[in-house]
This record gives C-alpha cells, sequence and structure tokens, in this order.
C-alpha cells in the first residue's frame, strides 16, 4: 500500500514513469534500498493501479539505444482514492515506521481524521504497556531466571514506551498544524 500511494503522489505532481521514480526515491537517501523496492515491484504497483483505474498510460517515450518508457498520470479515481489510501495506512500500520509514507504525504489528508486514528493506536500502546507491566509483576521466577526476564521485559516495555513517544509527537504536530 505505501508503494501505492508513493506513486499516486508523485503522478499529483505530474506525469511520470515508474523508472524515474525510483531514482528519486534513491536520492538523496536511498530509501528504495532501505524499502527493498525493485523495479519489477514498481512495476507490479504501477500495473495495479492501473487495473484499478486510479492511473493511466499516457504516451511512450522512445529514446535510441535506451528501452522505452511508459509514462503515466493518475485519473480523477485516483485523486479521490489518495487520500482514502492513507487513512487506511494509518488504520492498518503497527507502528511508526509502517506510517512513513503516510507522514510523508499527509498535505493529501485531513489531520482532523487522521488524529483520532493516531489516537485510538496510542491508547491501544498504552494499554500494552501496562499489561506487559502486570503480566512482569505476576510471574514468579527463580532467581537464575530474573535476569533474562527482565532484560527480555526491559526490550518490549522500552520499544513501547519509545513508539508512545513518537506517536505523541506526530498527535501534537498534528494538532498544531490543524490549528
Amino acid at each position: 500500500m505505501s508503494i501505492q500511494i508513493y506513486i499516486l503522489s508523485k503522478l499529483l505532481e505530474g506525469e511520470n514513469y515508474p523508472y524515474k521514480l525510483k531514482k528519486e526515491l534513491s536520492n538523496p537517501i536511498p530509501f528504495d534500498k532501505m524499502g527493498n523496492l525493485t523495479e519489477s515491484k514498481l512495476y507490479y504497483h504501477f500495473e495495479s493501479l492501473t487495473k484499478q483505474g486510479l492511473v493511466e498510460p499516457g504516451e511512450i517515450i522512445k529514446e535510441e539505444n535506451r528501452p522505452d518508457k511508459q509514462v503515466f498520470a493518475i485519473t480523477d479515481k485516483g485523486r479521490e482514492q489518495l487520500p482514502n489510501k492513507i487513512y487506511e495506512l494509518f488504520e492498518k500500520a503497527n507502528n511508526i515506521r509502517e506510517m512513513v509514507v503516510g507522514i510523508m504525504f499527509l498535505r493529501h489528508v485531513e489531520n482532523a481524521l487522521v488524529i483520532p486514528i493516531l489516537e485510538k493506536k496510542l491508547e491501544s500502546l498504552q494499554g500494552k504497556q501496562e499489561q506487559l507491566q502486570a503480566i512482569y509483576n505476576q510471574i514468579q521466577l527463580d532467581d537464575s531466571m530474573k535476569e533474562n526476564a527482565y532484560f527480555i521485559q526491559s526490550y518490549y516495555s522500552e520499544n513501547i514506551a519509545n513508539e508512545i513517544q513518537w506517536l505523541e509527537k506526530l498527535i501534537r504536530k498534528l494538532k498544531d498544524i490543524k490549528e
């Protein structure tokens, strides 16, 4: 879904072709490598978006000694569906890392609709944090296991706390922009 959001967002700026989008995604930060995005994955998503009626093929650029380049444009349906795809990304994301593309293209959605989604996720994480602590407090371990159990509990607890901190920052940012 993130790749499709990226493609639709970039096509809002103007017609483009897959190879060029991949190059743009890799400069200056190699997001394509970080996200394991190959050209074949990108072409697959262009094809999928075309089948959904969200993008349409346009002209073919022919260059000597180079492969032809199929240019694509976003359709009216694509413009309409982009915000929905971003909302859905936020709803389905399990952590901030899975929201990165949505965060990059927040300009295409209403913050007032994103904030409640994130607040719900924040409440869920806070509940998980409390649940984790309650479970840890109930575990009866002998001394040889306590150190390892504390290590594991600390790992999970710190990850949840970090995710909570970043979600709180994101919610504050969106609220500041909204006001």
